[in-house]
């Protein structure tokens, strides 16, 4: 597999992997370019800035496959580890049944091929494959030495195209793309599976803030399974103090996206180092502690559960009327977009598979069956974004479903209709335009009046009539000047406090609060309240949303909903260029391109320098070219990566000494190993201990979230490495 060849004959499988230059290999290639003329002492400067900026530049690896990662449940992994030798052997067989089921929908709907003339994303055409090549290793126990039975499916990255039989590489945005909903696959089929063979039966168990609902096997005591949990114990206490940071910090709970990341750090900084021990050694510790918690013999428990299990009925996919599918389609769409503006089929396919969970079925086929026709409805239920092919593709490019192999499979992207429909409703509270005008000429604080785009906004809302309407508008546009303007035009017409805020962020909304002078709230508290029934807007009300990215979907939809039975007004501040946080799901975006000609400011008041004005506005539409600019302004400043961060680090500290505020940017969260931040200034703010990269970088984003089962999917690289 790390060559790319046939694991039986060692035939090569299409080309050869790449190979990569190490730092060595590419420090010497640049020395070797230096010129002659340099002196000893010159040469060896050189040398030792390139071997530094190599260094820090990663070494490319080729992928020689994915690592699938199929583990039990920990109910089922605690009843496997204290029964006796037959039952574990059928545990195991209704793991590797439900493992072969997964693929098998891999090869069906997941694994693709790219061919064709490469593109901007890669070769043109998506094409299907003659299933794939992999490996399963069984493993039985955690890090921590308890009981987890898992299986690493390690599927090779070379596959055979059906359309011309050559061997190429698997497309992974396709793997990724779908591997929440293999997980939640597996999970289903497992379930079924253990059912049929042993008559357990199953509930539905909380597992707590940030973590989607488990289900266990009937029976099996939670102690019990805590017992097996010390990874989980450790995981536990490591989130919760990081979820205990971000509310000192941020001042709001983190989402449930957020705390699944925390987690993911969190499993990351308890893993203990692999130990090896056999399993009927495992099997004797577990038994006995088993027997402890429980009061009596860990193995007659076990079978005494089996025995009085009394199973589940299993359907068939005949069995449920469509009227119920429909019903549970529209379930999957509204919990879709509670967590993300757009969606495309996977993610569909894989809530799906959450609401079909209490339902045992007789086969993987009769699962897969109900599950597609949700998905297919929940499809039918979503507003689709991605444009209808205008002609149809020849038969020679066409899969065996009769779509086009020149669009990516389940790539369609899907949004709600509700959400998008509310920016269209005409029936909201309106401003005379000639008030418009004149709260654009009245003087603000510091002398001046609206400018033309900000007053051609201000117009454009005021008169609308929308429910729910936009205000676009990069950093130091002056979006909060205009909403000033608003606020006295709205408060003319409807009356004082006819105007509140909302803000994603308490924090942030206390800095509304202060900006314009009105009530403001944060946004899931005013959400709690309302459906509690204390809070309501009131007809001819003006409700701003600031920071409007960060806002969920259904939470908007909600607000609009509301606003429009009462006869109120929804205004959504922010920019779409602007990078969302890590824990929004929020439909801003999407509502800003479903409206042609939305109110935008254009013009930059925030620098001094008109070329920064200019620049600034490059940099958000991602121009690389303006980086040019910069160079010229004298603005980068090269250097090796420790200087670079001593520099920035006590430039910081320099400006919080002399009074001054100051931003310093981190490029990652982690700490950093090299070194030991001193304290900062007397009387000054310190930030939490992050370790500082550089000035002029943006903080990265954690991995995209991955359900348990099917924990993570990683690239194996050749030769042992993994990237």
């Amino acid at each position: 597999m790390g060559h790319g060849q046939d694991p039986n004959s060692g035939e090569q499988l299409g080309r050869p992997y790449r190979r990569f230059a190490t730092a060595t290999e590419r420090t010497q290639r640049r020395v070797k370019q230096l010129p002659d003329t340099l002196t000893t002492r010159e040469r060896a400067a050189q040398r030792t800035l390139i071997e530094a900026e190599e260094a820090q530049k990663p070494t490319g690896a080729p992928v020689a496959g994915f690592d699938l990662k199929f583990s039990v449940p920990k109910s089922v992994s605690t009843l496997w580890a204290v029964a006796d030798g037959g039952t574990q052997a059928l545990i195991t067989q209704a793991h590797h049944a439900a493992i072969r089921d997964v693929i098998e929908l891999l090869e069906r709907d997941v694994a693709m091929t790219r061919v064709g003339a490469k593109g901007p994303r890669g070769a043109v055409a998506q094409v299907e494959v003659r299933g794939v090549i992999a490996t399963a290793y069984d493993h039985y126990d955690s890090r921590a030495a308890d009981p987890q039975l898992h299986t690493h499916v390690v599927v090779a990255n070379r596959v055979q195209a059906v359309q011309d039989g050559k061997w190429r590489t698997l497309n992974s945005r396709a793997i990724h793309a779908a591997v929440t909903g293999l997980s939640e696959q597996y999970n289903a089929v497992l379930s079924d599976h253990l059912t049929q063979i042993l008559g357990v039966g199953w509930e539905a168990r909380d597992r707590g803030a940030g973590r989607s609902t488990g289900w266990e096997i009937t029976g099996v005591p939670q102690e019990l399974m805590d017992e097996f949990s010390s990874r989980t114990r450790n995981i536990e206490q490591v989130k919760d103090r990081l979820v205990a940071d971000y509310v000192h910090q941020h001042g709001r709970q983190p989402s449930s996206k957020l705390l699944w990341q925390f987690r993911q750090q969190a499993t990351l900084e308890t893993r203990p180092p692999k130990q090896q021990h056999s399993l009927s050694d495992l099997t004797v510790s577990w038994r006995e502690r088993a027997t402890s918690v429980l009061g009596e013999d860990a193995p007659t428990w076990a079978s005494a559960l089996i025995a009085a299990s009394a199973g589940e009925p299993l359907l068939r996919a005949d069995d449920i009327a469509w009227d119920d599918l429909e019903q549970v389609a529209e379930v999957v769409v509204q919990q879709v977009g509670d967590r993300q503006a757009t969606w495309k089929r996977w993610h569909l396919h894989a809530e799906a598979v959450r609401q079909t969970m209490m339902l045992r079925f007789a086969s993987a086929a009769d699962r897969d069956r109900i599950t597609q026709q949700i998905v297919d409805a929940a499809q039918q239920a979503s507003l689709r974004l991605t444009p209808l092919e205008l002609a149809s593709s020849p038969a020679q490019f066409q899969r065996a479903d009769g779509s086009s192999v020149f669009r990516p499979k389940g790539g369609t992207v899907f949004s709600s209709e509700d959400v998008l429909a509310a920016a269209h409703l005409r029936a909201a509270p309106t401003v005379p335009l000639s008030w418009v005008e004149e709260a654009a000429r009245q003087k603000n604080r510091h002398g001046h009046t609206l400018s033309s785009d900000q007053e051609q906004a201000l117009a454009k809302i005021g008169v609308s009539g929308r429910t729910l309407d936009v205000l676009v508008g990069p950093a130091g546009a002056g979006k909060t000047t205009t909403m000033r303007a608003l606020l006295r035009a709205s408060e003319r017409r409807h009356g004082t406090g006819s105007v509140i805020g909302l803000d994603p962020s308490a924090a942030a909304a206390d800095v509304l609060a202060g900006d314009l002078e009105i009530g403001t709230e944060n946004t899931a508290k005013w959400l709690h309240e309302h459906c509690q029934g204390t809070w309501n807007l009131q007809r001819g009300q003006l409700l701003i949303i600031d920071e409007a990215s960060l806002a969920g979907t259904f939470g908007l939809d909600a607000i609009t909903a509301h606003a429009r039975q009462v006869g109120a007004k929804v205004l959504l501040v922010d920019d779409w260029a602007q990078l969302a946080a890590v824990d929004a799901g929020g439909a801003f975006g999407v509502l800003v391109c479903d409206r042609p000609g939305a109110p935008e400011l254009v013009d930059v008041r925030r620098f001094r320098n008109r070329w920064e004005r200019r620049a600034s506005l490059q940099l958000r539409v991602g121009d690389t070219d303006v980086i040019d600019t910069y160079v010229a302004q004298q603005r980068v400043t090269p250097g090796a990566y420790d200087a670079t961060l001593e520099a920035a680090y006590q430039a910081w500290r320099t400006d919080l000494a002399a009074g001054k505020t100051s931003v310093l940017i981190a490029e990652t969260l982690e700490p950093s190993p090299n070194s030991t931040p001193a304290p900062a200034p007397t009387g000054s703010w310190q930030a939490p201990s992050h370790s500082m990269a550089s000035a002029c970088t943006t903080a990265t984003r954690p991995p995209a979230a991955m359900s348990s089962s099917l924990a993570r999917t990683s690239a194996v690289c050749p030769w042992g490495g993994a990237g």
